[in-house]
């Protein structure tokens, strides 16, 4: 993607000029912040603090610089506008997680407000309501493991025919975009009851456009990286809006649906009212949002990692062959195929071990909180970092190789290796995401040897590791 730069060289000056002025005439603290024991730490440059750091720098080094210079466990910097506090380790994440809902308010980057922020919601800042989750795990059949197991044979035949569409007979391949394509077309399915590939080709564009917007300063003017997410954001509530409109006349026609965008439209919310149609387009704008970015992440390195390890290939496609000569011709997977598939579920493991799909969460201090003898206020941002435990080597011996077999020499302590979170707020997609990955790499290993052709493909820095130019495999 072109033009990733957050600020144009002409607004540098006037943004100085600001927090030059602002920094001149701003009143001094109240005696009692004065006296707050705040962490290590610094806050960078006026305004836009330790933004650039954040969002260009590697990830593992942004943190471990600040680390070694302030804290192993605690430090404060500012990003993305906000004045944050940054905990590092198991304890950290064990901390957020024991206290999320008490302490701990959910919060999206400004960003994130943007570009979801549904025309009905007035605040920046406050507790993200989590009444779209909580309607899809009433729903029946969707998220909860015990409901899934019925739509495994239908992704199945889905990722079949991603492979039949997109992969045999050709030579050299783009993998994350494919990725994208592929995880769409399956919660294109499951969630939006959307099978015509031609729209689910044009929302996979639009998203991939927003995902690069994620976590940046939110400049909403063209030529910025953030307008162009902005627009695409303007065009996929536009689609969805005619989806629903589509649904609920097919619906008062008599035909039966079983989706959890149906599921929306004729079900109130938890207070009894029936949602809008811009509010349930927002809401599901979201939920597919979630259900992309990640996922297609972690299926493009996984596709890395395994054509860099023949050794590692063998053993997943010999584990996957095995389950295929159980199957009669013609036989799709099933529930209890998916519970064999353990070592390549440990290969997945540890592939998000090595690649985070995201490389950690912001929470807001809903009250002054005391952590290691620091006191973190009451607003103030707060980010865990899921890299301070995945590459530890207490936890994890060598943890720069590529080693899926550390899975079966001891478990993984908690609030080590959480690609899904870890508390209230665990991902409740993620036994779908599951099936998803494993049901990719049964047919992957299956059907196709590869060569990797940029193993040192540019990641994007920041908190999500998109290949910026792609994953580029030839096909044997």
């Amino acid at each position: 993607m072109e033009n990733f730069l957050l600020f144009p060289l002409s607004l540098i000056l006037p943004i100085f000029a600001l927090a030059l002025f602002y920094y001149t005439l701003k009143p001094p603290k109240p005696e009692t912040e004065k006296l707050e024991r705040l962490p290590p730490g610094s806050f960078g440059w006026p305004i836009i603090g330790e933004t650039f750091a954040f969002v260009n720098q590697d990830h593992d080094k942004f943190i471990a610089e600040r680390m070694r210079k302030y804290s192993p466990k605690i430090f404060k910097t500012k990003i993305l506008g906000e004045k944050t506090v940054v905990l590092c380790g198991t304890s950290g994440h064990k901390f957020v997680a024991s206290n999320e809902e008490k302490l701990f308010l959910a919060w999206r980057p400004h960003s994130m407000q943007k570009l979801f922020r549904s025309s009905y919601q007035k605040v920046d800042s406050a507790a993200i309501p989590r009444q779209a989750e909580v309607q899809i795990m009433k729903a029946p059949g969707f998220l909860r493991p015990e409901s899934l197991f019925k739509y495994v044979e239908v992704m199945d035949s889905l990722v079949a025919q991603h492979f039949d569409t997109y992969w045999a007979r050709k030579g050299v391949i783009e993998v994350h975009h494919l990725a994208q394509l592929l995880v769409l077309t399956l919660s294109g399915r499951f969630f939006l009851g959307l099978d015509d590939p031609n729209r689910i080709q044009k929302l996979s564009k639009l998203l991939d456009t927003m995902m690069f917007a994620l976590h940046v300063i939110p400049l909403d003017f063209p030529g910025t990286i953030f307008h162009r997410a902005m627009v695409a954001a303007k065009a996929v509530r536009e689609d969805l809006q005619l989806l629903i409109r589509e649904k609920r006349a097919a619906m008062a026609a008599g035909v039966k649906m079983n989706d959890v965008l149906s599921f929306m439209i004729n079900n109130p919310d938890p207070n009894g009212r029936y949602m809008p149609e811009n509010e349930i387009a927002d809401k599901v704008m979201g939920l597919v949002a979630a259900a992309f970015n990640s996922p297609a992440m972690t299926t493009a390195f996984i596709v890395k990692y395994l054509g860099q390890r023949p050794d590692i290939y063998d053993k997943v496609r010999n584990e996957q062959e095995e389950i295929g000569r159980s199957k009669k011709e013609g036989e799709r997977l099933n529930w209890e195929d998916m519970q064999k598939m353990k070592y390549s579920w440990n290969v997945a493991l540890e592939v998000m071990r090595l690649i985070p799909p995201l490389q950690g969460t912001f929470r807001e201090a809903a009250a002054d909180i005391t952590y290691e003898g620091y006191t973190i206020p009451k607003g103030w941002k707060v980010y865990w970092t899921v890299s301070t435990t995945s590459m530890n080597p207490e936890h994890f011996p060598a943890p720069v190789e590529f080693d899926p077999a550390r899975y079966e020499k001891s478990s993984v302590p908690p609030y080590t290796n959480i690609p899904f979170g870890s508390g209230p707020r665990i991902c409740p997609g993620k036994d779908y995401a599951r099936l998803q990955i494993l049901t990719f790499m049964h047919h992957l290993v299956t059907k196709f040897k590869w060569d990797v052709l940029n193993p040192n493909c540019k990641v994007l820095g920041g908190m999500n590791p998109i290949p910026i130019q792609g994953l580029q495999i030839r096909l044997h």
